[in-house]
């Protein structure tokens, strides 16, 4: 996925911009900025990925509270709370490109390692949407209940660790 939207930024440029790719030293620049802009969509479609997820468990405390079993609310509410921290994080991050006067530099490799980071967080999209598939069904058998309640917690508790790794490589801390 992380190969498409790249392919589909770069595939955008203009005749301006292909002209312009001849010049000494404009190549490395517009990659740059190209990966800057699919780093920029990537997260924009993970966040929105990670909300619906995220509107999932508010329906899932919902069928807690009518099913009566209020003793899950509150821990079904801190995954929500740890999810919407992630979400606010990828949206708000800084993005995989540094200009010239920024504080942070960032090279075509930590570039790269960055955009990588970026798509493999995808997978928790994944493992989330399985794991409300099973919330819900836990919900209405009653079967497992709390230990599938404990890996929607850990999924997303483990989504900010890796999160936090990410911040590592751009302050170069890792």
């Amino acid at each position: 996925m992380a190969g498409d939207i790249f392919e589909k930024v770069k595939g955008s440029r203009n005749l301006v911009e292909k002209l312009g790719s001849i010049i000494p030293g404009w190549k490395g620049y517009q990659e740059r900025q190209e990966r800057r802009s699919a780093d920029q969509l990537m997260r924009q479609t993970l966040a929105e990925k990670m909300t619906a997820q995220r509107k999932r468990l508010d329906v899932a405390q919902q069928e807690l509270i009518n099913s009566g079993k209020l003793d899950l609310v509150d821990d079904v509410g801190r995954a929500v709370t740890q999810l919407q921290t992630f979400i606010d994080r990828v949206r708000l991050a800084s993005y995989g490109y540094s200009g010239l006067f920024d504080a942070v530099k960032i090279n075509q490799d930590e570039l790269e390692q960055m955009y990588n980071f970026d798509a493999a967080l995808f997978e928790y999209v994944d493992r989330l949407d399985t794991a409300n598939d099973r919330l819900m069904e836990a919900i209405d058998t009653g079967e497992g209940l709390k230990q599938v309640v404990r890996i929607v917690q850990d999924i997303c508790r483990e989504a900010n660790a890796t999160f936090d790794e990410r911040e590592h490589v751009l302050l170069g801390t890792q």
